[in-house]
């Protein structure tokens, strides 16, 4: 028989995970640690399987429980957000957002999936682009909210993510292998020139630009495809390809954050709903990578 789980358990169990241990969990239940101790053995029961590694200094999930994290933060996501909106008027209004291509599906969708769910009166328009345009965009009011990469140092904003660029292979081609190895660029120049190229140089690596596009699903198309390794976030990294490391004789290409800015100027419910929205995915897709070891 298929387990009834219990969202109470599921809660607790998301507790125990964030804060590593049983008593910080309980204080943050509510509860006393011998009874959130008795919910663990309950649910590890009714998984058949234990949950957590116990140590001198707390406890860290399985492999066991590290598939079921991600679930239960769904669940216990999912169940505070219908929460909410059972009190909270639906919100109207517009939003303007600007983000990379690469977190369209990942992020974008799960993001505004939730919130038209809570608020379908709002509009909602979407500016995918390159992150110095991004800028440009919001500081000339023609955005409310923007989430970019940022390089080198920090401008103030949010950091939602560390997603740091490196070079990808597909593993169905090997393209790396080749000399000089054909790699796949984005048509302007300054990030590539001095990240991606750089980092080439600098390991001694000879290469050809086999692939120009201005889009990275033109840089992923140009990897899946065999024409090319190429330049992809890490969190991006498409099916049947990998990061190619030091051991490949490459290495990561930048050490870039993903940050949401916020024009000044941009007020309302409606921004504040979609921002919480926004950093509300990305906080979902760190505890993924954390669970799967990225």
């Amino acid at each position: 028989m298929k387990p009834v789980l219990d969202s109470d358990l599921l809660r607790t169990f998301v507790a125990v995970a964030e804060t590593g241990n049983f008593t910080r969990a309980a204080e943050k239940a509510g509860r006393t640690q011998s009874a959130v101790s008795m919910q663990m053995k309950k649910l590890e029961d009714m998984v058949g399987d234990d949950l957590f590694e116990r140590g001198s200094r707390g406890v860290a999930l399985t492999r066991r429980g590290g598939e079921l994290i991600v679930n239960a933060r769904r669940i216990v996501s999912l169940l505070d957000e219908t929460a909410a909106s059972l009190v909270a008027p639906p919100l109207g209004g517009l939003v303007r957002i600007g983000i990379p291509a690469e977190y369209g599906r990942s992020i974008l969708s799960r993001a505004l999936g939730e919130f038209a769910k809570r608020h379908p009166r709002v509009e909602v328009t979407v500016r995918y682009a390159h992150s110095d345009s991004q800028v440009r965009a919001l500081a000339a009011g023609e955005l409310d909210l923007a989430v970019v990469f940022e390089w080198e140092g920090s401008s103030g904003g949010e950091v939602l993510m560390h997603d740091p660029t490196v070079w990808v292979t597909s593993t169905l081609h090997h393209m790396h292998e080749e000399r000089p190895v054909p790699i796949a660029l984005y048509s302007r120049n300054g990030w590539c020139r001095d990240f991606a190229i750089k980092s080439l140089q600098q390991r001694g690596l000879d290469y050809r630009v086999a692939y120009t596009s201005d889009t990275n699903g033109g840089l992923t198309l140009a990897v899946t495809s065999g024409l090319a390794i190429a330049p992809i976030s890490r969190s991006n990294i498409p099916e049947d390809c990998r990061e190619l490391t030091v051991a490949d004789g490459f290495g990561d290409i930048d050490s870039s954050n993903v940050v949401l800015h916020r024009n000044p100027l941009a007020t309302g419910e409606a921004i504040d709903g979609m921002e919480n929205a926004i950093r509300e995915a990305f906080m979902l897709t760190r505890q993924a990578s954390v669970a799967v070891g990225l």
